[in-house]
């Protein structure tokens, strides 16, 4: 159930990261379908993570806490990361769209760096690709493609936010009903 919560929790952002992203250059109906794909995306995820969670029984033993002290330390550094970058990019005058990558890059790289504390390659796949588009974001950010940044780092981190989640929700239900 535990992982279950965490998917939920990756669809919500990566829901916010669609919704509050979608927007200019895009055209008024791209963002309207794509706001409305990315809520349908979190409205599945939470409903697997019901349908679970009503399928679930509690296994006998000592559950794995994937909560512990390595989420801990990975969480604040991801905080640390996030709000310092976020203050140095404002200080050096960089423009706004360069928050949006920088979310993107430092939550790519909590991925990246939960997969051994949780014992779980599977959650490096969708850090490598979010860091790569937020890294892609930092350097467009420095160019005239500057106002497409929200698109390549926020729009897409989203839809792979929310592919990934569905994709592992819709395995572990369907596991457990198997």
């Amino acid at each position: 159930m535990q992982r279950m919560t965490g998917l939920l929790v990756g669809a919500v952002f990566g829901t916010v990261f669609v919704v509050v992203n979608a927007q200019s250059p895009l055209n008024t109906v791209t963002v309207n379908l794509l706001r409305v794909a990315a809520c349908l995306g979190a409205v599945s995820v939470i409903a697997m993570w019901f349908a679970t969670a009503r399928k679930e029984r509690p296994a006998a033993g000592p559950q794995r806490n994937m909560f512990g002290r390595g989420y801990l330390i990975v969480v604040v550094a991801e905080a640390i990361l996030l709000f310092g970058g976020l203050r140095m990019f404002a200080a050096w005058g960089r423009p706004e769209q360069i928050n949006v990558a920088w979310v993107a890059f430092v939550v790519g790289v909590h991925f990246i760096a939960l997969a051994p504390v949780w014992k779980d390659r599977g959650i490096a796949v969708p850090g490598v690709v979010l860091a790569l588009l937020g890294a892609a974001g930092l350097v467009m950010a420095s160019t005239a493609a500057v106002a497409w940044v929200p698109f390549v780092s926020g729009v897409l981190s989203g839809i792979v936010l929310l592919t990934g989640t569905a994709a592992f929700g819709w395995r572990a239900m369907t596991a457990r009903t198997a």
